[in-house]
Parts: structure tokens; C-alpha cells; sequence
């Protein structure tokens, strides 16, 4: 087996980090939060030559989420995640992006193969990754994290110098600093994360310099 490796292809006007995990050696690797833009998900995954096992799901929100049933239907995937508390909000998909303004079609509402919770692991290959249910930004909030690796996909949860915002339908703020406090900061503060949007950062340097944390 080889190393994990990332690669970040941003999507939609929102700009999301549609991630593609996969192995160094093996090509392995699932896609995580396809948000949109899915011919240009394909194209990276072809030009790059990663056999897609699965597509992994954060949360409901149409950014990240939006991609997800026509990147099943062109590849034959199954869509694990996230925790079942965001049906709400994968049912409501397209009446979001109507409002957005985005094209008729492009973003659709979609039902995962099947739900996570806390506790949970999900895999391919020998990379196994931890989840943990982290709501707050989004009721059915996961995180993914690889602890071999010292590795974590924090979703919209916590980012570069701030957190998930809390004012969409199902945000919570008081929830989602809980859930940093409890979920994210114990896994260490060498542990290096993607996030949903911007550039990425380690556990330690939010802990010690973002403003959302202090007091945590």
C-alpha cells in the first residue's frame, strides 16, 4: 500500500473543496463531497487514473452534496454518509439551489446508500478512516479522520482561522463549538485537515490562533 493522498478540485460558485482521496500506489480512493461540476470531478479522476470505490458525504448541504447523484449514476457508486439527521436537508437540494439561482438540474436531492454515525469507520484499501458525528454547521455533520495518518476531513466544521457558519436552517452555534471541543480538538494537535472551503491547516495552530476557539 502507499500513502494517502488528497487532491482538492474547488466546485460550484461556492467555490467547495470537492476532495479525492486515494491511495499513492493502488489508484484506490472514493470522492469526498461532490458538491457540483461533476464532468470536471470525472475528468480529474480519468486524467489522473484513481479507481473511485465510493463518494462520502459530510453533510446535506447543496455545496457539498449537490454532485452526488449524478456522480452515482455516471460511475455506479454508492454514497455513504452523512448521518441520517441531514435528511431534511438532502431533500431539499433543489428547492436551495432554485434559490441560488443555480440551472434547473444541476444540483439534485439525494438519499445516501447508506447513513453514518458516530463511531463508525469507513475504508478503502488499508486506509481506514474514523467518523464522528459533529453537528452544529449541520445536524447530520461527520467528520472523517485517519488516525494512522494523523489525517482529517473536517467538512465545514472547522476551518483556517474560523469555524461553519450556524445561521442556515439546523446550525446550532453553541452545538457546533461543542462539537470542536469534544470531537475534533482530542485528536491531536499534529493532526493535519482538509476543510470545506480555503486552504486547510493542523488541529495545533487553530487550537493556539483561531478566535472562534478561545476558551475552548
Amino acid at each position: 500500500m502507499g500513502q494517502l493522498q488528497a487532491g482538492i478540485i474547488p466546485v460550484t460558485l461556492f467555490q467547495q473543496n470537492c476532495t479525492i482521496l486515494f491511495d499513492t500506489e493502488t489508484k484506490e480512493g472514493v470522492v469526498v463531497d461532490p458538491g457540483g461540476d461533476v464532468e470536471a470531478i470525472v475528468e480529474a479522476v480519468k486524467q489522473n487514473g484513481i479507481m473511485l470505490k465510493e463518494i462520502w458525504l459530510t453533510h446535506g448541504h447543496l455545496d457539498h452534496a449537490g454532485g452526488a447523484a449524478e456522480l452515482k449514476e455516471k460511475l455506479g457508486l454508492d454514497i455513504v454518509g452523512p448521518h441520517e439527521d441531514d435528511l431534511p436537508l438532502l431533500q431539499r437540494i433543489e428547492t436551495q439551489a432554485e434559490k441560488f439561482g443555480v440551472p434547473p438540474g444541476t444540483m439534485r436531492n439525494v438519499v445516501p446508500d447508506r447513513w453514518l454515525a458516530d463511531g463508525d469507520r469507513v475504508s478503502f484499501g488499508d486506509h481506514v478512516f474514523e467518523v464522528y458525528h459533529c453537528p452544529g454547521h449541520a445536524p447530520g455533520h461527520v467528520i472523517f479522520f485517519n488516525r494512522q495518518q494523523k489525517f482529517a476531513h473536517l467538512g465545514d466544521v472547522l476551518f483556517n482561522g474560523s469555524i461553519g457558519r450556524t445561521d442556515l436552517p439546523g446550525g446550532d452555534h453553541a452545538t457546533l463549538l461543542a462539537s470542536i471541543r469534544d470531537k475534533v480538538l482530542p485528536l491531536g494537535d499534529e493532526v493535519g485537515f482538509i476543510c470545506g472551503h480555503g486552504p486547510g491547516s493542523r488541529i495545533g495552530d487553530e487550537r493556539r490562533s483561531n478566535p472562534y476557539l478561545v476558551g475552548l
